[in-house]
């Protein structure tokens, strides 16, 4: 994990210092209370930090009278770990926050996005810096880890778990957590074995276009619930949208959003796939290394582009279509064969689109270009080139 937390590292004493209030976010058991502890370690030298547990219940004690007890914090840095366990707390941080004018206040870790924590992102507005911490990317396991780390996914227990068997042990363990406890944990109402088959609808669908309505007449259930507990797993960053892109060019444009398991280890647990050889023989194979190119994509630009994907009725199709920070467009397809045969839809999405680079991403092929303007390259070498 060493790799990517200096690399996120790199900015942290900016942000500490110009913003009042430093949020981390990130899925359940990837290492944010591990990062925060570090975190406290490098700048323990220029600030006095105080760490408080959310899930702890001595910690929450201490926050029975909350407003008088981060008042006699003052200044010091807060941290305050799984703050979804208390969303109250956000209109009291912003009040805390407002009566000085110090920097770096209050670091706050939570286990789901701003949107999906009852008024989070309204409250902190313009007060707050928010830092994904995805799990651990190719970057850090290694190139020639490539397929391994395709197959267990990046959370860290399952990627560093001593075989194949103790890795998806720990991720069937990971998803019956997530059900059964950490979403009742957040305060959602929802019905866990209802959210168990819809999770396992979604990793069936993975890659493919979300049709809400239709998940909930297979699950007989209302669009209500199931817009609802899909708003819940993207906000939990358990799966991923991808929205369309839309043009004004008049052509009949796809504009549903692909869905994706976020991590292609939990996606291969939800199917029983368990190995190498079981999902290379597998149907989902081709979309789950789309889905797993893609996700490696956003942690190599740090989630800090546009992402979406293009597809007209009439055939043009590009799987990740990316408009970078600088305004540069980008068009990906995705092929899990070091062999790939370019599909005439994607040389069309690239006659609508106009990026200035078109990629085929492939596993391990060393870069070369086409006659046609068209870079195949292989995963590694693709973030290595995004991460100039």
């Amino acid at each position: 994990m060493d790799k990517l937390l200096r690399h996120i590292r790199d900015g942290l004493g900016n942000y500490l210092g110009f913003f009042k209030v430093l949020g981390i976010l990130g899925p359940r058991q990837v290492g944010k209370t591990t990062f925060a502890r570090q975190l406290m370690q490098q700048f323990a030298v220029d600030r006095q930090f105080v760490y408080i547990d959310l899930e702890s219940t001595e910690d929450n004690r201490k926050l029975q009278d909350a407003e008088t007890w981060l008042k006699q914090q003052a200044g010091k840095t807060v941290v305050i770990d799984e703050i979804q366990q208390r969303p109250e707390l956000f209109s009291l941080l912003r009040s805390v926050a407002d009566k000085s004018d110090a920097k770096g206040q209050f670091i706050i870790l939570g286990s789901a996005s701003p949107d999906i924590i009852r008024k989070a992102s309204q409250t902190l507005a313009g007060r707050i810096h928010y830092i994904f911490l995805p799990p651990f990317s190719l970057m850090e396991v290694g190139r020639e880890n490539l397929f391994a780390h395709w197959v267990r996914g990046g959370y860290p227990e399952s990627w560093l778990a001593p075989t194949a068997d103790l890795s998806m042990a720990w991720r069937r363990n990971y998803i019956d957590a997530f059900i059964y406890r950490d979403l009742a944990a957040m305060g959602f109402g929802i019905t866990p074995l209802t959210m168990q088959k819809l999770l396992h609808m979604l990793a069936h669908l993975h890659g493919g276009l979300l049709s809400k309505a239709n998940m909930a007449n297979s699950l007989d259930v209302s669009n209500t619930l199931v817009n609802n507990y899909v708003d819940i797993l993207t906000g939990a960053f358990m799966i991923r949208q991808l929205p369309a892109f839309h043009t004004n060019s008049g052509k009949r444009l796809v504009k549903a959003p692909k869905v994706y398991i976020a991590d292609s280890g939990i996606l291969h647990t939800l199917l029983y796939l368990g190995s190498y050889e079981t999902l290379t023989g597998h149907p989902i194979a081709g979309l789950s290394w789309e889905g797993y190119v893609i996700e490696e994509i956003r942690k190599a630009t740090a989630n800090k582009w546009q992402y979406y994907f293009y597809r007209t009725h009439n055939g043009a199709e590009c799987d990740l279509f990316c408009i970078t920070d600088t305004g540069k467009k980008l068009a990906f397809e995705i092929k899990l064969s070091n062999s790939p045969r370019i599909s005439k839809g994607f040389y069309q999405s690239i006659a609508d689109l106009q990026p200035d680079q078109s990629y085929v991403v492939v596993p391990t092929v060393t870069a070369y270009q086409q006659k046609d303007g068209v870079t195949v390259a292989g995963l590694g070498e693709i973030i290595s080139r995004l991460n100039k």
